[in-house]
């Protein structure tokens, strides 16, 4: 596997899964990823047993594999002043420093970038925060179910209007790890630029900004219009302008999702398809103009016709189909999706308890080379080994063991 991060050093002075995130992947691309914990509590993430309902077995933790894997762990207690000399000692070697505590924390541990800048002037200094790193609310904490999903417009977007309320976010860590793949990408610039002017930049992703990002071409055009877009509710979703466009279900209760957004050069092929080959050649829907204006009729035709059939017999008809459509999946389906797997989506890890354990590769590949990592730390697991090989004494670890400094 290509490792075109290798030779790069990151310490990690986080927890939760946003910026933990962009560690992951910068381990994925082969930087050695130093994770400082706390020395009894580690990772708060490690005491959560729940996950979207679900219990968790702490041995095979999702919310810890997925954002720490390749990573080596080290217990520092950095609000101690032998802590802080150890970390310290890390920074001097790394090449990025890695955070998403608040401000106060930074400044109160003596993290901040005037302390680490002290003991590295040409270090990559990487901020990750829910609302950004100015302003008045730069002090304000925040996690993706807030910051990401419900005070971004995110969540109201996705939620239909016919509801009432407001939909839940679905999926933990949604935005925590879309963000975190943003500060990889800003980190692996920053890299660029360090080493073509030899300038260390300080960088910046929030919560927020991933956020409007993700959405920016809704937001723009809410900002031009003053309107928003809402999803619809399913029995409301059928297509006003374009009857390839839309969810249609399936005799079994399943979902296919057409998705032929310029139907140009497609509709003959699609009606054929869809068992409906006789459509083509109607005057209503032969062309685009036309059938635009006789979108409700098409719908309801092109409705009855995959409401006729089961969702698998959809699935392998339609895969000769020139236009565009997917199989409305959930996330356990796509375990086994063999596209998903033909493109090395999923990568095994032997788990703490020596079984093997799945996770989720990055969405870069390099040289269609399938990922290779290693599980999640334990806490601490590599304190003792990282500080000999800084050259730290065996006297002078025990020293700051002795003092709780150190794990």
């Amino acid at each position: 596997m290509s490792k075109v991060m290798q030779g790069v050093r990151v310490l990690e002075v986080a927890q939760f899964t946003f910026v933990p995130a962009a560690g992951a992947i910068l381990a994925d691309w082969g930087a050695d990823v130093i994770k400082v914990e706390h020395p009894v509590r580690g990772d708060t993430q490690r005491g959560f047993i729940n996950m979207g309902g679900f219990q968790m077995d702490p041995d095979r933790h999702p919310l810890i594999e997925h954002p720490n894997r390749g990573k080596r762990s080290v217990g520092i207690d950095v609000s101690t002043p032998g802590g802080q000399e150890v970390l310290y000692e890390i920074a001097k070697t790394a090449d990025v420093f890695l955070t998403n505590y608040m401000p106060a924390q930074r400044q109160k541990n003596k993290f901040d970038l005037e302390h680490i800048r002290a003991v590295n002037p040409n270090i990559i200094y990487a901020r990750g925060s829910a609302y950004g790193d100015k302003g008045p609310e730069r002090d304000t904490g925040g996690f993706d179910g807030t910051a990401f999903w419900t005070r971004s417009g995110v969540g109201h977007a996705l939620t239909p209007e016919e509801i009432g309320g407001a939909l839940s976010q679905g999926i933990p860590a949604f935005g925590d790890s879309i963000g975190g793949m943003n500060i990889a990408g800003g980190i692996s610039a920053a890299l660029f630029h360090r080493e073509r002017t030899g300038e260390a930049v300080e960088l910046d992703v929030s919560l927020l900004s991933t956020a409007w990002w993700a959405a920016g071409a809704s937001v723009t055009q809410g900002m031009e219009s003053g309107e928003t877009m809402r999803s619809l509710m399913p029995e409301s979703a059928s297509p006003s302008v374009n009857p390839f466009l839309g969810n249609y279900l399936t005799s079994d209760g399943g979902t296919i999702n057409l998705c032929i957004v310029s139907p140009t050069g497609y509709i003959r092929d699609a009606f054929e398809h869809l068992g409906l080959p006789e459509l083509a050649d109607d005057p209503r829907f032969s062309d685009v103009l036309p059938l635009i204006e006789n979108a409700p009729a098409a719908v309801e035709l092109i409705a009855d016709a995959i409401r006729s059939k089961p969702f698998d017999y959809w699935r392998r008809h339609l895969k000769t189909m020139k236009g565009q459509w997917a199989p409305f999946q959930s996330l356990i389906d796509l375990g086994t999706d063999e596209q998903a797997l033909a493109n090395d989506m999923v990568t095994e890890v032997e788990g703490s308890d020596g079984k093997p354990f799945k996770v989720v590769r990055g969405p870069v590949q390099f040289n269609h080379e399938p990922l290779q990592t290693t599980r999640a730390p334990q806490a601490s697991e590599h304190t003792e080994l990282l500080l000999m090989e800084l050259g730290l004494d065996w006297d002078r670890i025990e020293e700051l063991k002795g003092s709780g400094a150190i794990a």
